[in-house]
Formats: C-alpha cells, structure tokens, sequence
C-alpha cells in the first residue's frame, strides 16, 4: 500500500470543495424556484443567465474534483443547512424579496469558499494549486451574480415597500460594478463561459499538468517520506488517468486517430504501470528510487507529447464541442470509479 498525500490539510480541502459543489447545486435549485416567481423579463432573463453559468460551473467543479482526486461528502452541517434552505425557499414564509435576499447571501459563501480554498493551496502543495486552478473562474462568475443580484434586490425591495418600480438607473450602477469586477479577474471572468463544462481536451491536460508537478516535487524533495507521499499520489492519479482513458477515451478516438496510434498509447500506459509497481516496490532511500521515477517522468513526458498534439488534433477535426464534452463527463465519471476503489474517498467527520 503506497503512502499519499491524502493528509488531515488535503482532507480537508477535499471535504470543502465536496460543500462547495453542494452549495453551487442548491444555486440553481433557488434559481429554477425564482423563474416560478412571475418576475419581470428582464429579471427573468438575468436568472436564466445565472442559471447558465450555474450549471456551466458545476460541470467545472466536478472536473476539480475529480482533478483533486480526493472523493469527499459534504460537512454534515453543510448538508443541513441546504435542506432547512431548500424546504423555506419552498415554502411561503419568505418574501420573494427575502429570497432573492437569501440567494444573495447564498453565492457570497459560495465566493467565500472558493477564496479559501484558493488560498489554502497556495500552503499545501503546487500540485494542489494546478488542480483546483478552474475553481477561479467559478469564483468570479458568482462575484458577477453578487453584483446583479444587489441591483435585483433594490428594484425588488423598492417595490415590496411602495408598489412601485425602482428607477431603472440602478442598472447602469450594476454595471459599472460589474465592470470594476471585469477589470480586476480581466478575461477569467469569460474564458468558459460559452462552455457548461470542460471538453476532454481540458480534462486530460489538467490531469497532464497536475502530474507534471508532481514529479517535479519528488524530485526536489530530499524528504524520504514526503517523497513517499509524492509517488503515493502520483501512483493514485496516473491510475486513475491511464484506467479511465482506457475505458472511454481510447475506444472514442480509435476509429479516427487509427488503430496504431491508438495502440501505442494503450502500450505506453502498460509499461509505466509496470513502472509504477517497480517504484512501489522500492524504499525511497534507494539510490534507484528517484532515477526510476525520472525515467517515468521522461516516458509519461513522451507520452503525453503525442496525446496534446497528434490526439487532440484528431479529437478537434472529428468531434464536436458537444460530443467532446460529453466524453470529458463520461472520462471524470471513470475516474471516480477508479479514485473509489483505489480508496480515494474521504468523508466529513464534522
């Protein structure tokens, strides 16, 4: 059994993006909820638009989640709070001005949350940050929504107080904060926004980057157990990475990227799995330990050299931006399957 770096901080992580993603799916239940409100169209239009980028995002999250490669359940008092939230959003208690209100509220935690995360990785490791880096557009998008939703909730409370309609300046107020928020993420706030979710191009070059870093810090590591916890988790994710393209992705692309080309992928993995399980084998005090791994590192550089150039050139020309995020969804769901029984699973103790 290959030590890894599913650590208390890592958990940790793990277990807060498993609430966010929870949170960001009570998001678009109260938004679906307002659209039955009878707003007025230009409301009505600014929700459906959140409501697009919503769904967008969660396919996201899900992607970092799996990218993370520490399955997690929610904080159990995460789970309560989106059940009594969800039965009063349901219920008539509220105004739909306190609704829109509680919204509001909702996606300033989700920004929260996000933030911290964010600054949590910069302290545990830099493979962390590169697989929690697409959590920063989500971030900013509902930064965004915050400022909408503000202008929202005057004309809303204006009319809930007087019987009258607000004046339709406050728009123009919007987006100027919407503007200052542009300015400061500049194009982050947009990079994905015509996408509900990742393609299989962006899935596969995440894993790529994420266990680039990995070997990177292995091999400037002098740290005999932190270099255990390096491999422990590379061993995990290439895993992963290698079972899950070769139920899904290989068997998509073989009739266009040709049975060749595909095969000497399906070669290349089998020989740094049968690396993988020599390295295992060794102490990491071993002089051969790290030479092995750069000799892994080189292979799995090689290998992924001919996936983002010949591959996904192939995958562009044949597949279409529907289709290749289909494939990306059906990838990240093998590769939970495989994070599960390899025991990449964590669950809240709180």
């Amino acid at each position: 059994m290959v030590a890894s770096l599913d650590d208390t901080k890592r958990n940790a992580i793990a277990v807060k993006l498993a609430s966010i993603k929870a949170l960001q799916e009570l998001v678009i239940e109260n938004e679906q909820a307002l659209l039955r409100e009878g707003l007025d169209s230009e409301i009505a239009d600014r929700i459906r638009n959140f409501i697009k980028d919503d769904e967008k995002n969660l396919g996201v999250l899900e992607t970092v989640i799996t990218q993370y490669g520490i399955q997690a359940e929610p904080k159990k008092n995460v789970t309560q709070f989106i059940e009594k939230a969800r039965e009063l959003f349901k219920g008539s208690e509220l105004s739909l001005y306190e609704k829109v209100s509680q919204h509001e509220l909702l996606k300033h935690q989700l920004v929260m949350s996000g933030l911290i995360v964010h600054k949590a990785a910069q302290k545990v490791g830099a493979d962390v940050m590169v697989a929690i880096a697409p959590l920063n557009t989500i971030n900013f998008e509902n930064r965004a929504h915050q400022e909408q939703l503000k202008g929202i909730l005057e004309i809303l409370g204006v009319r809930e107080l007087t019987g009258q309609d607000a004046d339709q300046g406050i728009w123009a107020r919007v987006q100027d904060a919407l503007a200052a928020v542009t300015g400061v993420v500049g194009s982050a706030v947009t990079q994905t926004s015509d996408k509900k979710d990742l393609n299989i191009q962006d899935a596969l070059r995440l894993d790529h980057n994420k266990v680039n870093t990995l070997f990177t810090e292995l091999l400037q590591s002098n740290n005999p157990q932190k270099i255990q916890e390096y491999f422990g988790q590379i061993y995990k994710d290439l895993t992963a990475h290698a079972e899950a393209e070769e139920e899904v992705v290989y068997p998509r692309v073989r009739p266009f990227y040709g049975q060749d080309n595909t095969q000497e992928l399906y070669d290349e993995q089998a020989h740094a799995k049968q690396a993988l399980e020599e390295i295992k084998a060794l102490s990491p005090s071993s002089p051969q330990f790290k030479d092995k791994v750069k000799q892994l590192m080189d292979a799995i550089g090689d290998h992924i050299r001919q996936e983002e150039s010949t591959m996904f050139a192939a995958i562009r020309n044949n597949l279409s931006t529907e289709q290749s995020e289909q494939l990306a969804s059906e990838f990240k769901a093998a590769k939970v399957r495989v994070q599960q029984r390899l025991g990449v699973v964590t669950e809240s103790k709180i």
